[in-house]
């Protein structure tokens, strides 16, 4: 089988991960139990779980010039990430501080840094993306540069998979040229209105769409008529902060080695459960093996 060739434009952070029992309230100060600093961002995330799950993998981002930013590009291309556009911005990486409790979920805040500065794609970035077989975004970048790569992509053939978040207003060239939405219920509610209730109403904006429910499972949608739910996969959660990351990628590996997208969204999941056994973000994205170890066909 060719090896699916996956363009990721997206975030990279700096993730600093503190542990407690729970999350500390407002005005509250919190003994943690653990720490670890490891490489973020949704869409270093997203381009360290596409090479792990097996595909070739260019990465286009923006580091700061700060000790962050030589830490991030090292760790991302240790992962077998292309990073030969990853660009570099005078001043700061970006930084997500992360908390998380002992029932494994987190309360995030992030700083962009360079992130923000990643404007204007080159026309070499732009050729990286219309080589692709698939192109994954976020929107933790300016969303005219999210716009800018899934316009060239649709022009070129490459399939688009859209990762709406942090949900914002989407313009209509975006959703034009997206092939798969992928959001969680609350993305889903700010962008649709309506969340778990009614998957479908996220078909007014693209024609295929995944909601992802945690632990819930996943809803697979499209305008041909599918409405498919998938089951999640059970296992034990120690931090759930990559795990969105782990199945946005793995879905975009799986679609572009031939899977149907029902069976993509069932790898998918296999893909964020391996993900979530363990604690950090880039450092718990699932090698090719953990997916297939937890993935049940129909």
């Amino acid at each position: 089988m060719p090896q699916t060739r996956v363009a990721v434009v997206g975030s990279a952070n700096m993730d600093l991960v503190a542990m407690a029992p729970a999350l500390p309230r407002v005005g509250e100060t919190m003994l943690g139990t653990d720490f670890v600093m490891v490489p973020g961002g949704k869409g270093a995330n997203q381009a360290v779980a596409a090479a792990r799950a097996g595909a070739s993998c260019a990465f286009l981002g923006a580091i700061g010039s700060d000790a962050f930013g030589v830490t991030l590009k090292a760790r991302i291309t240790a992962a077998g990430v292309d990073t030969s556009q990853l660009r570099v911005v005078y001043g700061t990486s970006g930084v997500a501080l992360v908390m998380v409790n002992a029932q494994g979920e987190n309360a995030i805040m992030v700083t962009p840094g360079a992130n923000d500065a990643l404007v204007g794609l080159t026309e070499e970035e732009l050729a990286t993306v219309r080589a692709a077989d698939v192109l994954v975004a976020q929107l933790e970048i300016p969303v005219q540069t999210v716009t800018a790569a899934a316009v060239a992509a649709r022009a070129a053939g490459t399939r688009v998979i859209l990762n709406a978040a942090p949900a914002r207003d989407l313009p209509p060239e975006l959703l034009a040229a997206v092939d798969v939405l992928v959001v969680n219920e609350g993305e889903a509610q700010a962008l649709a209105g309506r969340g778990r209730e009614e998957p479908r109403a996220l078909l007014e904006l693209t024609p295929r769409a995944v909601l992802t429910l945690g632990g819930e499972g996943a809803w697979y949608v499209d305008r041909d008529g599918a409405e498919v739910h998938v089951p999640a996969v059970r296992v034990d959660v120690v931090d759930s902060t990559a795990a969105g990351d782990a199945f946005t990628a793995a879905l975009a590996v799986g679609w572009g080695e031939g899977r149907d997208l029902v069976d993509a969204v069932r790898w998918a999941s296999a893909a964020g459960a391996a993900c979530v056994r363990k604690l950090g973000a880039s450092v718990a994205l699932p090698r090719r093996a953990e997916i297939d170890e937890l993935y049940a066909p129909a």
